[in-house]
């Protein structure tokens, strides 16, 4: 069976894009999603998404970790099916759809190229001794260092990911270092079990806690820079609880094509 395909990008981290508002994509095996991930004897990819019918949204995205298991909110993905879904002709300028954590808002630019995607509400933020845990549609580790260009991502990401706290249920590994006018941000993904060249709940989750641990409240907006690119967090915070939390930055069209399954 063959199936059509659009690869997008947004800030690096890419995705396998299917319109499957007609239900033709059936399989959504493990195996069969993991294989179209490959970046060896597949697509390639991070993740995989389908854009579905909803009755009461725009329309609903379905993601797929690049493991093939179906995978909770990723904030990059969702910035770039809005794009895909403007580019179908299905939105405008303006939409709300529905992920695995909920209804989202998001706007686009006219010309499709850059997304701002509402995330969710956040109230807790914990601590795993010096580093920052929370939920910001999926599970975040945020840890502060120095000299992260040169750190060993891969290596101290997947000790954290696989320790025995997180083990079971996996989280999402970032690590930051203030740079003054900007965050540098650098994440191992679960679900990926790599580094990504961008996570987009990983930089929300990043910036939230950081806001946090600097005392600052108000309207805040976080310039984050990531090894894909460049990304910006918008938020309100009261000392206590972070609305209108926004994940802004670019959503590109890469490709298309078909694919046998």
């Amino acid at each position: 069976m063959k199936i059509h395909f659009s690869k997008y990008q947004g800030a690096g981290n890419d995705f396998i894009l299917i319109d499957n508002r007609d239900l033709s994509f059936k399989d959504t095996d493990k195996n069969t999603v993991f294989q179209l991930c490959h970046r060896r004897f597949g697509i390639g990819a991070d993740g995989l998404m389908l854009l579905q019918n909803h009755p009461d949204y725009d329309f609903e995205m379905l993601y797929f970790n690049a493991d093939g298991n179906l995978g909770s909110m990723c904030g990059n993905g969702g910035r770039c099916i809005v794009a895909f879904a403007k580019h179908l002709g299905i939105i405008n300028q303006e939409t709300d759809f529905l992920a695995v954590d909920g209804p989202h808002y998001a706007k686009i630019s006219e010309k499709g190229d850059w997304v701002d995607l509402q995330m969710i509400d956040i109230d807790t933020i914990n601590k795993d001794g010096e580093a920052f845990v929370l939920n910001t549609g999926s599970p975040h580790y945020v840890a502060q260092m120095n000299g992260l260009e040169d750190y060993d991502v891969f290596h101290h990401g997947k000790t954290i990911r696989n320790n025995d706290t997180y083990k079971k249920e996996g989280i999402n590994v970032n690590f930051v270092e203030d740079k003054g006018d900007h965050l540098f941000v650098r994440t191992f993904e679960r679900g990926v079990e790599d580094e990504t060249y961008a996570c987009g709940t990983g930089v929300t989750a990043v910036a939230l806690s950081m806001a946090q641990h600097k005392n600052q409240t108000g309207h805040i907006k976080t310039p984050v820079k990531v090894l894909g690119g460049d990304l910006s967090i918008e938020f309100d915070y009261d000392g206590k609880q972070f609305t209108h939390v926004f994940l802004c930055g670019p959503a590109q069209k890469v490709f298309e094509g078909e694919v046998t399954i």
